[in-house]
């Protein structure tokens, strides 16, 4: 449709939090005001409506190309835009990885033909093998945005100095994945009481809080920018917020599963509650709670992470990942606007205003002259996670038969 008119809607964004009508005319919003006289192609009631400036998640596996049986660039732009998520900056450990300035120009170019705004990130090492660093200046003008060797760590504190040393000349912020794969040495879940009780390996928090100590230290030393990943122990975050007192160029994300679940989920051996890292303990959760709250945690993602339902089949074997993209928002209105802990404001700032700010894109407001890019929720929605009805190719969730508290209603985009 040409034109649209969302009639007295509560709009949101970091400028403005008030009700007025949006008038939208060729993918641009025309203009804002109260009681706006234009006729259009369709007119939106807007009284129990919020907009919100589109979603951005900077963590994200569309398995494109490669492993097209979980996830395409299709699917995955179709279950990104049903959680009100226009933006996404995929991670480069696809089949074979990201590393080929021709191979992220292709990827970028099917990704734009979804309408989806999606962004690209480059490896750090060649092959993901954490050997020969790859070439950033000629990722980046292929289009990458971003560098990680995300699912596989950078061994060695040298080579990480190396990459990042790099990364700065090439301007560009590493996404680092914090994981000592020795400590972690074939653990599947949180080692701990539940992994004791279930007689599995378990994965020492310690694998998790080292990498992430040494790679802040290197980034300090460098002053190259760096994001944690998927924040998940009370260690990971009291690091970043000591390395942040220092006054280095550091960030961090966290998903909605380490702050609403923990291990006790994998007392029902389903696989489904298996991601790396893992689900950790209630202390974990409060932590990265608090990390949310006081700031130290900059980004809420959702490392949106599918896996066909054969493959997550046996709790012993299955890979680790979970969906996320359509239910990130609800699960954040849940825990935090609906308990008073945080404003919607705050929550565009973790879901859109931070994630294109460290990733160097537009920071988007619902004002005349902006490409409308919007996601039109029912803050007061109440639902459950049906597996089943989301756009995603696999079903993966760790939410299934969950209810939230808010839902996205509707995405407006204009690429």
């Amino acid at each position: 449709m040409r034109t649209i008119l969302i009639r007295n809607i509560r709009i949101v964004d970091h400028t403005q939090d008030r009700r007025a009508d949006i008038y939208i005319k060729d993918g641009v919003i025309a203009e804002v005001g109260e009681h706006l006289a234009q006729t259009a192609d369709s007119v939106i009631e807007g009284e129990k409506l919020t907009a919100l400036p589109g979603l951005f998640d900077m963590h994200v596996h569309f398995r494109d190309p490669g492993q097209t049986h979980k996830e395409t660039v299709e699917t995955g732009a179709a279950a990104a835009f049903a959680g009100g998520v226009t933006g996404v900056l995929c991670m480069p450990n696809t089949t074979p990885p990201m590393d080929s300035p021709a191979q992220i120009a292709d990827t970028l170019k099917r990704g734009r033909a979804t309408g989806l705004e999606m962004h690209q990130a480059g490896c750090l090492t060649m092959g993901l093998k954490g050997e020969t660093l790859a070439d950033y200046a000629a990722m980046k003008a292929a289009g990458a945005i971003a560098l990680s060797d995300d699912g596989k760590p950078i061994p060695t504190a040298e080579l990480m100095e190396a990459a990042l040393a790099n990364a700065k000349e090439a301007g560009l912020p590493v996404v680092s994945h914090c994981e000592d794969l020795a400590i972690i040495d074939g653990g599947i879940i949180n080692k701990g009481k539940i992994s004791e009780q279930l007689g599995v390996k378990g994965m020492d928090r310690l694998s998790e809080d080292s990498i992430t100590e040494r790679d802040l230290e290197c980034a300090r030393k460098t002053g190259a920018q760096l994001h944690i990943c998927h924040v998940s122990t009370r260690g990971a975050v009291d690091a970043v917020r000591r390395c942040k007192a220092m006054g280095a160029n550091v960030s961090c994300e966290t998903a909605p599963h380490y702050f609403l679940l923990t291990e006790e989920k994998l007392l029902t051996r389903d696989a489904d509650y298996r991601m790396n890292p893992p689900l950790r303990t209630a202390d974990d959760v409060q932590a990265v709670t608090e990390g949310i709250l006081d700031g130290t945690i900059d980004c809420i993602i959702t490392d949106h992470a599918p896996h066909a339902a054969n493959e997550k089949a046996d709790f012993l074997t299955a890979p680790n990942g979970v969906v996320g993209l359509e239910t990130s928002l609800a699960a954040t209105l849940t825990a935090f606007y609906h308990t008073g802990r945080l404003t919607m404001q705050d929550i565009v700032r973790l879901m859109h205003d931070n994630p294109r700010r460290l990733l160097h894109l537009p920071v988007r407001t619902i004002s005349a002259g902006e490409p409308a890019s919007l996601a039109i929720v029912d803050t007061e929605q109440e639902w459950t996670v049906d597996p089943e009805k989301l756009h995603s190719k696999s079903h993966n969730t760790v939410f299934k038969g969950m209810t939230f508290k808010g839902k996205v209603v509707m995405t407006i985009h204009n690429p």
